[in-house]
C-alpha cells in the first residue's frame, strides 16, 4: 500500500510538471509568482537566521579580542582622516603653485619660485624668510613679487635662506606713481600700517588734489630697485598735511603680505 501511494506521487509531481511546462505565457507568470510568495517568508526567516548567528558569533568573542577590534579601527579611521586632510592640503598647494605659475611675472628677468620658511617673531608680516639663497643665485636688493604685486626686496642673502624687507618696512623704501595721475610720490619705511589688513601710508611730492580713492598705485622705477610698473595697491582715502604743501594718501597693498607661502624673485 505504501509502494503504490508513493508511485501515486511521484506520478501526481510529473503531471504537475507538465502541467505548469504547457501552461499560457499569462497564466504560467501568476504562478510564479504565487509559488514565490509562499517561499519568501522562508527565505526570510534564513536571512534572519544568518543574522543572529552572526551577532552570537561576536558575542561569543572575548572582551579583549573586541576591544582589540575597536582600537584597530579606531586607528585605521584616524590614519584615513590624517590621510585626507593630508590629500586636503597638497590639493590645495598644488592649487595655488599652478596660480602662481600662471601669475609669473613678465619681463627682462627671470622670475625665481621660493616657499616662505619663516616670519619675524615681533613684526612677523614686515620680513619673512625664503628658501633660496646665494647659491641659487640671489643677492641683495633682488625684487620679491607675488602673483598680485609687489612685496618686497632682498635684504639679506645667506647661502640657503634669504631675508625679504616687505613694502612699508624700514628697509624697504619704494618709489611709486599714482597710475591715473601720473603723481609720484614714497611708500614711507617703517610707515606700515600693520594692524590694518595690509595698508601703507604714501606721501606724495606735492599737494596733489586730484589724488582719490580707488586710484592705483604702482612702482615708477625711480631708484634703482624697483623696475617700473609693478603694482602695488589702491587708495584707500587722502589728506593734506603741513598748510597744503603735500599730500598723504593710505594705501591698500595688492599683495596679501601676512599670508604669502610662496613668492616670485625677479633675477637680472
Amino acid at each position: 500500500m505504501l509502494k503504490r501511494t508513493h508511485h501515486l506521487a511521484i506520478l501526481g509531481v510529473g503531471l504537475l510538471t507538465l502541467g505548469l511546462l504547457n501552461l499560457p505565457e499569462p497564466l504560467e507568470a501568476r504562478v510564479k509568482s504565487a509559488i514565490g510568495a509562499a517561499f519568501l517568508p522562508l527565505f526570510g526567516l534564513r536571512a534572519a537566521a544568518n543574522s543572529v548567528v552572526d551577532r552570537a558569533a561576536y558575542q561569543a568573542l572575548p572582551r579583549s579580542t573586541l576591544v582589540d577590534n575597536l582600537l584597530r579601527l579606531e586607528r585605521e579611521n584616524a590614519e584615513l582622516r590624517a590621510a585626507a586632510l593630508q590629500a586636503t592640503d597638497l590639493l590645495a598647494e598644488n592649487q595655488r603653485l599652478r596660480a602662481a605659475i600662471g601669475a609669473a611675472p613678465r619681463g627682462p628677468w627671470r622670475p625665481r619660485l621660493a616657499r616662505v620658511v619663516g616670519r619675524e617673531p615681533t613684526t612677523w608680516w614686515r620680513t619673512l624668510q625664503i628658501n633660496l639663497g646665494s647659491r641659487d643665485g640671489l643677492a641683495a636688493d633682488q625684487v620679491v613679487v607675488s602673483g598680485t604685486g609687489l612685496v618686497g626686496r632682498v635684504s639679506q642673502a645667506g647661502l640657503t635662506h634669504s631675508r625679504v624687507a616687505l613694502v612699508g618696512d624700514a628697509e624697504c623704501g619704494v618709489s611709486v606713481v599714482v597710475h591715473e595721475t601720473r603723481d609720484l610720490g614714497i611708500i614711507k619705511p617703517g610707515q606700515t600700517l600693520s594692524g590694518d589688513g595690509g595698508l601703507v601710508e604714501l606721501t606724495l611730492m606735492q599737494n596733489c588734489p586730484a589724488i582719490m580713492a580707488g586710484q592705483t598705485v604702482t612702482t615708477s622705477g625711480l631708484g634703482g630697485v624697483f623696475p617700473a610698473g609693478l603694482p602695488v595697491g589702491t587708495i584707500v582715502d587722502t589728506r593734506n598735511d603741513a598748510g597744503n604743501v603735500f599730500t598723504t594718501a593710505r594705501v591698500r597693498l595688492t599683495a596679501q603680505l601676512n599670508r604669502l607661502e610662496e613668492v616670485w624673485v625677479l633675477q637680472p
